[in-house]
């Protein structure tokens, strides 16, 4: 059965969506499944921001078949690991998970370059104009630890 790692950001067009393509660019798609949520509805069914999938573009990776979603309570089941982007997304996300198991799944994703720390990734929506690059490189470092990390516990 594949490992199943959720990204989750605000509206699941800008951070987890590049998150959710960086992450699986680094994994075998037959032992891991990678995907995206946000913790707000308003692009439901949206492909990510045009920024996004250029960025991505422009680093060989293709995201714009992705469709934003939001994340439900099941997930906290079908899911072995859940990131999230920000410090706001965690507390939201942690307000869903129904069981302390469930809770210990959650995990500020730049905590794993910078434990205990926090350290938000920015939401590049309405930042400077390259904001969706600096994006970009934090999550491909912090992508390329949890890669490893989960190839060598999962393999």
């Amino acid at each position: 059965m594949p490992v199943k790692v959720l990204m989750v950001c605000l509206g699941n067009i800008c951070r987890s969506p590049l998150a959710e393509g960086i992450l699986a660019s680094k994994l075998p798609a037959d032992k891991f499944i990678v995907d995206s949520a946000g913790t707000g509805s308003w692009h439901v069914g949206h492909c990510p921001d045009k920024r996004s999938i250029d960025v991505a573009r422009k680093n060989g990776i293709n995201i714009s078949a992705q469709k934003g979603r939001q994340i439900k309570p099941a997930d906290f089941d079908e899911f072995d690991y859940i990131y999230v982007m920000d410090g706001s997304n965690f507390r939201d996300v942690v307000h869903l998970a129904k069981t302390p198991e469930h809770k210990n799944k959650v995990k500020m994703i730049l905590n794993e370059l910078f434990p205990d720390e926090n350290v938000d990734v920015p939401d590049p929506y309405y930042g400077a104009v390259n904001g969706f690059d600096n994006v970009y490189q934090m999550l491909d470092e912090v992508t390329d630890l949890i890669a490893d990390q989960l190839l060598k516990k999962h393999s």
